[in-house]
């Protein structure tokens, strides 16, 4: 049998607390997504599923001789001279009115958010999350969100929620995830919107312009003459990327902000003769 309190590097008296802190250590120094042995992360995860159970650890630690085949009722199956009783019932107590069909009890599902920026949202984000579990154990989880999401989106990891019922599957665990907005790029969809302020005398004639992008940079683009109010200009490629497909990117719409500049006479004057 494995020592489960050498695994955790913990003596046999270790209180709750400090399973779940040494837990918590292993499990992030070993999770294969950081890097680590999978076998002993696996050994790792073994451990506290049975030390982290008050149940399972009163079991393991004091073992209670098994016994096959010994006592008045060997092999199984029904006692004898209970037979016809049983039989009264029906089989399985299936065609027995007083016996109805109930609903095996079923395992949670647990709810958590992800809050991320923009940015995350662009490039994609690996969260490492501590779950607390109902049945009281801890779980350190990879929560992997990929390039393109939305916010709003849920992510189901299945079969890594509530285990509080040993005989029922296990719930999932479902992230939901909430984008801060930006301060410069609004979104709709996997297009970027970017608000362009200019005069409305660049907008006559034309005007290279600096445009950011959400990755950071930074490049140059025209601002064609004749634009007008509220226009909006498309650039392909410069959006979010798809979450089905990360390779393509939606577009970046310049939204034009035109105002009026205050100008000199002399300004007007050969506004006049123009």
């Amino acid at each position: 049998m494995k020592d489960y309190y050498q695994i955790l590097g913990l003596a046999k008296g270790a209180s709750e607390d400090q399973i779940k802190s040494a837990y918590r250590k292993l499990a992030m120094k070993h999770h294969p997504d950081r890097g680590g042995d999978p076998t002993v992360f696996q050994e790792v995860q073994e451990a506290y599923n049975t030390l982290g159970d008050p149940g399972k650890r009163a079991e393991y630690d004091n073992p209670q001789p098994q016994f096959h085949g010994q006592g008045p009722f060997q092999g199984g199956g029904v006692p004898p001279g209970f037979d016809d009783l049983f039989r009264f019932f029906g089989d399985g107590f299936g065609g027995n009115p007083f016996f109805r069909h109930t609903s095996m009890p079923r395992n949670r599902n647990i709810n958590l958010r992800a809050t991320i920026t923009l940015e995350d949202a662009f490039k994609g984000k690996e969260l490492l999350v501590n779950v607390n579990l109902p049945s009281g154990q801890d779980q350190v989880l990879n929560v992997k969100i990929p390039p393109g999401v939305q916010d709003g989106v849920s992510l189901r990891l299945a079969g890594m929620g509530d285990n509080s019922i040993p005989q029922a599957p296990r719930g999932d665990i479902i992230v939901e995830v909430s984008i801060v907005p930006h301060p410069k790029f609004a979104r709709q969809g996997d297009d970027l919107i970017q608000e362009i302020r200019i005069s409305c005398i660049d907008a006559i004639i034309g005007k290279d312009i600096v445009i950011d992008t959400i990755e950071g940079k930074q490049f140059t683009g025209s601002i064609p003459a004749g634009t007008q109010p509220d226009a909006i200009l498309a650039l392909t490629g410069q959006g979010m990327p798809l979450m089905a497909n990360p390779s393509q990117r939606g577009r970046m719409l310049l939204k034009i902000n035109m105002f009026v500049p205050t100008l000199s006479t002399q300004q007007q004057d050969i506004l006049r003769k123009l």
